[in-house]
């Protein structure tokens, strides 16, 4: 099979359909651009492949893009305001079956300092010196919870998940990477929050975890945005990503397959992940901070804003790029508050897609890519690919869909692209090709997969077999690269596989130093 890796269409893909996405799904609608505590950016789900977790299918929902290490003094705090969710249809009807619910809170401390003549003002920074390498000493803590909701996820039938240890039903998100200083082995600090969790209705435990990690999507942005200043047929021209020095906030969840799964019969499920906030909201002219004047006065008003009514949806995000390369830039704030059910809407954008015509318009017949109709895209964005993971009966919709029975690939042998490679240049599912790791993207997708390249070459007409017009003379087929190397190797190998985040500041000694004088501190 001869395998070809040419530079950055896709680049062009992103840049063509919307100019004001970044990343995978990063500020992509003009609303969520304003909203980056829940605009949704990227969302996973694979069979795990920690050892010793087979039966375990892990989803990962990452949230407020573009993080900047050193994003001081306030960093990156979920929105208390806002619900968070992973959404699971098990029947493939396109209607959610299981909804995973995270709800945050901020906890100030009102750490003060005797500033001199009886004068006690709070600090302006969110944490102290450190009392031992994995102790800060925290101004401002976050708290969750997690509930399960089966069937509508506005439904009454809510359930509460609980720690496994003890059985408390609030999770603490470790803070954010502030830097070497504050925080001085930040790894083994983080670790402390991984929780065994007791779902509803579940016979085995789960995990969760709720924190910074570092980005793990990769990408040529500024490449991509100067109308693709990239050579994009001369051959690999790799930069690195331009998210590689930013950070990311995980939502991560390990689940049993048979809690996921309506049955041994049907080992297929799809999940998206949404954000939603309250329908009104009111702000706060003078905003006060969250303490009491005096033990016997009423509190003072908390906030800049009060908010009430129904949830609202803003935030949606399934299979990679969707948003970006497939909907058109008006309908993008649309997409995000609509639900898989009533995807029909977007049906054209599906089978007659923009983005092929686009590419033949800016790159002419170098590109040759199909046009509508465009059954083969619809497979990958809305039904599953046959005899992969597309489930019997399934209703059309946007969704991430895995196949539970097909095993987990162990890190160390993933091939980025290949579930693509599984396919022969007729268009059939081989699964003895080389390079064939039908493990991952787009069933499902993990960390390491390079969905970028994937993606692309789906457009370009992978999956057309015999009618892919990219076929050379030998009938092989060509799988193009955006000039970014994305792979297991730059991720954990154990749950939440996301790595650490990178620090405030990365210098400095063991970071731990005399803390300020205890008659100077009040909390």
């Amino acid at each position: 099979m001869l395998l070809k890796r040419n530079a950055s269409l896709l680049a062009l893909a992103a840049c063509a359909a919307s100019l004001s996405a970044q990343a995978s799904s990063h500020r992509e609608a003009p609303f969520i651009a304003q909203n980056p505590s829940v605009d949704g950016t990227d969302f996973y789900m694979f069979n795990s492949y920690e050892p010793g977790r087979a039966g375990f299918v892990t989803l990962i929902a990452n949230y407020n893009p573009l993080q900047d290490a050193y994003g001081g003094p306030n960093y990156f705090a979920l929105n208390p305001q806002a619900l968070y969710e992973i959404h699971v249809d098990n029947n493939a009807d396109a209607v959610e079956d299981l909804t995973f619910q995270f709800r945050f809170s901020n906890n100030f401390q009102r750490i003060v300092l005797d500033t001199g003549a009886g004068r006690n003002l709070s600090i302006p920074l969110i944490n102290l010196p450190p009392t031992a390498a994995t102790t800060p000493t925290l101004n401002r803590t976050e708290t969750y919870t997690l509930s399960l909701v089966r069937g509508p996820r506005r439904g009454a039938n809510v359930q509460t998940v609980s720690n496994a240890s003890g059985g408390g039903t609030v999770f603490t998100k470790p803070v954010d990477n502030i830097g070497t200083k504050s925080i001085p082995d930040y790894a083994a600090y983080a670790r402390q929050f991984i929780y065994s969790i007791n779902i509803p209705s579940c016979a085995t435990p789960g995990r969760v975890f709720v924190g910074q990690r570092r980005e793990g999507f990769a990408v040529n942005l500024g490449e991509v945005f100067d109308l693709v200043n990239l050579n994009p047929l001369g051959g690999r021209d790799v930069k690195g990503s331009a998210t590689a020095d930013k950070n990311i906030t995980t939502l991560a969840l390990e689940v049993p397959v048979a809690c996921l799964t309506a049955s041994a019969t049907q080992p297929i499920i799809g999940a998206w992940t949404t954000a939603s906030l309250r329908q009104a909201r009111v702000l706060n002219p003078a905003p006060q901070g969250p303490t009491t004047s005096s033990p016997s006065t009423a509190p003072r008003s908390f906030g800049p804003e009060v908010a009430g009514g129904a949830w609202t949806q803003v935030s949606r995000l399934g299979s990679p790029l969707v948003n970006e390369v497939v909907i058109g830039i008006d309908d993008k704030d649309r997409f995000n508050a609509s639900e898989p059910k009533n995807d029909a809407q977007f049906a054209d954008y599906v089978t007659h897609p923009t983005l092929p015509v686009l590419l033949n318009v800016l790159f002419g017949t170098a590109a040759n890519v199909p046009t509508a109709p465009r059954g083969d895209i619809v497979a990958a964005f809305l039904t599953g690919v046959a005899n992969v993971n597309q489930p019997a009966g399934v209703v059309a919709s946007e969704m991430l869909r895995l196949n539970t029975a097909i095993a987990a690939t162990p890190a160390a042998a993933q091939v980025n692209v290949g579930a693509a490679l599984c396919f022969t240049p007729a268009g059939e599912l081989l699964l003895t090709n080389p390079g064939c790791d039908p493990a991952g993207f787009p069933n499902g997708r993990r960390p390491g997969d390079d969905v970028v390249d994937i993606e692309l070459s789906v457009v370009e007409g992978f999956l057309l077999g015999a009618n892919n017009p990219n076929r050379t003379a030998d009938g092989a087929y060509q799988v193009y690269t955006d000039g970014t190397i994305q792979d297991a190797s730059q991720f954990d190998t154990v749950f939440p596989y996301l790595l650490p985040p990178l620090p405030g500041s990365p210098n400095g000694g063991n970071g731990i130093v005399d803390p300020v004088s205890t008659a100077s501190v009040r909390r």
